[in-house]
C-alpha cells in the first residue's frame, strides 16, 4: 500500500507514535503468505482501466465517481471485469463510471439514520473501525471531515477501497488492513470514532468500548452500532452456538444495558438514538454478492426469528462522549 501521503500526515500529530508502527503492520496485514487471494486481487487492481472522473459526489447515497462518457471504448467492460473479480461486494452502493456496484448491504440506510444525530464531522478527524471497503469512510469524508482512517482485517475489503480510491483526486481517506487492536492504547487522538458491526463480534464487548474510548481525544465522540435484543438493562443474548448462520457472535444486549455498559466504561450523555430492524431490503443477495444473504438466515415459517430460533437482527445507534 502508498503510505507516503498518510504517514507525513500523521508524523507530527497525535497519531505520530502510531505512524511509527503502520509500515510493520501494514505489511503484515497484507502477507501473501497469510491471504493466497492477494495474487488474483492485486491482479484485478491492475487490470483496472485508466479513466479521470469528469465528476465525482462523495455525499450522495450512491457513491458517484465519474460518468460513463469519461471511460475510453472498451473501457466500461474491461472495468466491470476486473471489478467483479473482488467479489463479494458488501458495503455500498457505488457508482464508478456508470457501472452501478449494487452491493449486499444498503449501507446508506445506516448512514441515513444515524447522520442527523451525530456531531458535524466538519474538521474532524475520525476512526472507523471494522470499516468493511470504506462506504462510510467516504461519506464522512463527504460530510467534511479533516482525515478518515479506516481499518479493517480483510484485505479484500482493502482491494475494494484501492479501487474505488484510485478513480479520486488525492482525498484524506485510508483504509488500513488492521483490527482495533493493532491501535496503540490511550492515543486519546480522534474527535470521532465510528464502530459499527463489531461490538457483537468481540469476545469482551466492554475491552472493546474502553478500546474505542481509549482512541478518543477528551471530549471525542462514539458512534457505536451493533445488534440488540428486546429487554429491560439486564437483558443480554449470548448464542450457544450460531446466530443468523454466524459463528462469531458473543454477546447481543438489549438498548438500555448497551447504555449502562457505556456508562460502565466511563461513557458520558449516552443515549440510543435508533433501533431498526435489519430488513430484506437493506441486506440482500445481489448480482455483486451471490452469495446467502439476511433472507437465507431466517426461519422461512417465521421472518421474527432466526433460523436457529433467536429474534431476528435489530440494530441499535448508540452516542456517547468521552469525559473532556
Amino acid at each position: 500500500m502508498d503510505l507516503d501521503t498518510l504517514l507525513p500526515a500523521l508524523a507530527d500529530g497525535p497519531l505520530a507514535r502510531w505512524a511509527e508502527r503502520l509500515p510493520a503492520q501494514v505489511a503484515a496485514g497484507l502477507d501473501p503468505a497469510r491471504h493466497g487471494d492477494l495474487p488474483r486481487w492485486e491482479a484485478a487492481l491492475a487490470a483496472l482501466p485508466e479513466a479521470r472522473p469528469g465528476s465525482v459526489d462523495l455525499a450522495a447515497d450512491t457513491l458517484r465517481i465519474g460518468r460513463r462518457a469519461d471511460l475510453a471504448e472498451g473501457d466500461a467492460d474491461r472495468l466491470e471485469a476486473a471489478l467483479r473479480q473482488l467479489h463479494p461486494w458488501r458495503k455500498g452502493p457505488f457508482e464508478l463510471f456508470g457501472l452501478h456496484i449494487d452491493t449486499e448491504w444498503r449501507s446508506d440506510r445506516k448512514w441515513q439514520r444515524l447522520a442527523p444525530h451525530i456531531q458535524p464531522l466538519a474538521g474532524r478527524l475520525v476512526l472507523d473501525v471494522g470499516c468493511g471497503n470504506g462506504y462510510h469512510a467516504w461519506r464522512m469524508r463527504g460530510a467534511g471531515a479533516a482525515r478518515v482512517i479506516g481499518i479493517d482485517p480483510s484485505p479484500l475489503f482493502v482491494m475494494q477501497f484501492r479501487a474505488v480510491k484510485r478513480y479520486l483526486p488525492p482525498e484524506p481517506v485510508d483504509v488500513l488492513p488492521l483490527g482495533i487492536d493493532d491501535l496503540p492504547p490511550a492515543l486519546d487522538a480522534f474527535d470521532t470514532v465510528f464502530s459499527m458491526g463489531v461490538l457483537y463480534h468481540r469476545r469482551s464487548p466492554l475491552d472493546h468500548l474502553l478500546q474505542l474510548k481509549g482512541a478518543l481525544r477528551p471530549g471525542g465522540e462514539l458512534v457505536l452500532e451493533t445488534l440488540v435484543v428486546e429487554g429491560d438493562a439486564q437483558s443480554v443474548l449470548v448464542p450457544a452456538g450460531r446466530y443468523a448462520k454466524m459463528g462469531n457472535v458473543w454477546f447481543i444486549p438489549s438498548p438500555a444495558l448497551l447504555e449502562r455498559w457505556l456508562e460502565r466504561c466511563g461513557f458520558r450523555h449516552v443515549r440510543v438514538v435508533d433501533v431498526t430492524p435489519t430488513t430484506v431490503e437493506e441486506q440482500r443477495r445481489t448480482g455483486w454478492m451471490t452469495f446467502q444473504s439476511l433472507a437465507d438466515f431466517l426461519d422461512p415459517n417465521d421472518a421474527s426469528r432466526t433460523v436457529e430460533g433467536h429474534p431476528a437482527p435489530v440494530r441499535a445507534i448508540a452516542i456517547a462522549r468521552k469525559p473532556g
